[in-house]
């Protein structure tokens, strides 16, 4: 099959979505699907604020529509809402192709809580957005029955997996700082509410690794805790490997890839009982679900590292790519 993906969100960015977005490209490649990526590097771009590396590709039609052309798609997926998602989606709309789409992220509540932006507006935009889309993917069963609630159509599930070859249990020396090891990993921007982890009382040492607008503030408000900065690839497991538990404190995110993450490298999670940590922790033997965050990071020291790296094993790219592919619909 030959398929485009258009996605606002790509290298250099380091989120869930460009996460999902690469190992679905590799794996439907290793699958003998052709795959075309139409993405922010193709396009002019303008920075988001407080984002250097999140590049918007404003007016990008004109230069999106022969690309479209020129590779003869069977099938369209818009990967998410953003100006190159919006041009796919008029393209698709005036040349009567069917497409699909997937709601990833929780814009509405990110915009709010970054800048104050209503969230009634960009809610019932991404309501339209999606509204003529053949099938609308979400990665978990209580974000489909959100959107169900909120008028959204033809839902269908697409799950997460992860790399376990990549993340695995490793040697925790590789973090020198004094034990129980409590980690957080991901954007550091308000909507992950890493405060509510920084400001816990919790033995040893606290590490956060990734970058964002909001590591500044939480540097100076928490000199204890150590700031790593963005990693990937072997350093990020390694990282990944030596913490003793993956606390997620967030209340907005959808899925939350870096929850399977640190369940491949052996690493138990305490987190709140919310969307997303509800989806993925469904098993008590690997990570513990509570208002009471301390609470949940104390216990889930106690927890077996081979039962979450067992855990983990069953959540393959594979899977996910083919629950995306049985989602596709013919263009025409």
């Amino acid at each position: 099959m030959r398929i485009i993906l258009i996605s606002d969100a790509w290298h250099p960015q380091i989120n869930g979505v460009v996460t999902t977005l690469t190992n679905t490209v590799a794996t439907l490649k290793l699958l003998g699907h052709e795959v075309e990526l139409i993405t922010p590097d193709r396009f002019k771009t303008y920075p988001w604020p407080g984002y250097p590396d999140v590049g918007l590709a404003f007016l990008c039609g004109p230069r999106l529509r022969p690309i479209i052309k020129a590779f003869k798609p069977d099938a369209i997926h818009l990967v998410t809402e953003g100006p190159i998602g919006y041009a796919a989606r008029r393209y698709c709309r005036e040349m009567g192709y069917r497409y699909t789409s997937s709601y990833l992220s929780q814009f509405p509540q990110y915009f709010k809580l970054r800048i104050g932006f209503p969230e009634l507006i960009s809610s019932t935009y991404l309501r339209w957005f999606h509204s003529e889309s053949a099938r609308v993917m979400v990665a978990t069963a209580s974000l489909e029955r959100e959107k169900q609630q909120q008028g959204y159509r033809h839902l269908t599930r697409w799950s997460r997996g992860v790399d376990t070859d990549l993340f695995r249990p490793r040697a925790k020396d590789f973090i020198k700082d004094q034990r129980p090891v409590f980690m957080f990993t991901g954007r550091v921007a308000i909507e992950k509410n890493i405060d509510a982890f920084l400001r816990l009382d919790l033995p040893g040492t606290k590490y956060v690794i990734g970058d964002g607008p909001y590591r500044e503030t939480l540097e100076k408000k928490y000199p204890t805790v150590r700031f790593i900065g963005y990693q990937q690839g072997e350093n990020l497991a390694r990282f990944m490997g030596a913490a003793d538990v993956f606390v997620f404190p967030s209340h907005t995110d959808t899925f939350g890839v870096v929850l399977l993450e640190a369940l491949a490298s052996g690493i138990p999670v305490a987190a709140y009982p919310v969307q997303g940590p509800m989806d993925v922790i469904t098993d008590t033997n690997v990570g513990i679900l509570s208002d009471d965050l301390q609470q949940a990071a104390i216990t889930a020291l106690s927890l077996n590292p081979q039962a979450c790296r067992r855990f983990a094993l069953d959540h393959t790219w594979e899977k996910c790519t083919q629950q995306f592919i049985n989602n596709l619909v013919p263009m025409v």
